[in-house]
């Protein structure tokens, strides 16, 4: 049987926000995961997503730092009446391999009966 002696107090790191700053910005390049950042500083996973968290809150690290997303506003057009494309009939394939054709006003309670129906055949 193997035992290990530790002499002293053990302490745990300390960590400055810049460094932990760095090491947020190391995940996702390249293709690195949180998982390869973490191994690289012998650190675990946890510990990236508590400092996301604290970092955030200090308002060191904006909401997508690191990810590469931007967000833009979107303003979608007023509908100008039906859309000639949905106006036609629908095609619907149930999970047995059976095909169901039916005009796309139709009741959605129908069309449920209709789905149900198909799939007990």
């Amino acid at each position: 049987m193997r035992q290990e002696v530790i002499i002293g107090v053990e302490r745990r790191r300390r960590w400055r926000d810049e460094e932990k700053l760095a090491i947020l910005d190391e995940v996702g390049v390249n293709g690195a995961s949180v998982s390869d950042v973490a191994r690289a500083h012998d650190i675990t996973r946890q510990h990236i997503y508590q400092w996301r968290q604290e970092l955030k809150r200090k308002g060191l690290l904006e909401a997508t730092a690191g990810s590469g997303i931007t967000f833009l506003p979107l303003v979608a057009p007023e509908p100008d009446g039906v859309d000639e494309r949905l106006a036609g009939d629908i095609e619907i394939r149930v999970a047995n391999g059976r095909t169901l054709r039916c005009p796309s006003d139709l009741c959605s309670d129908n069309l449920l009966r209709l789905v149900r129906l198909l799939e007990a055949i």
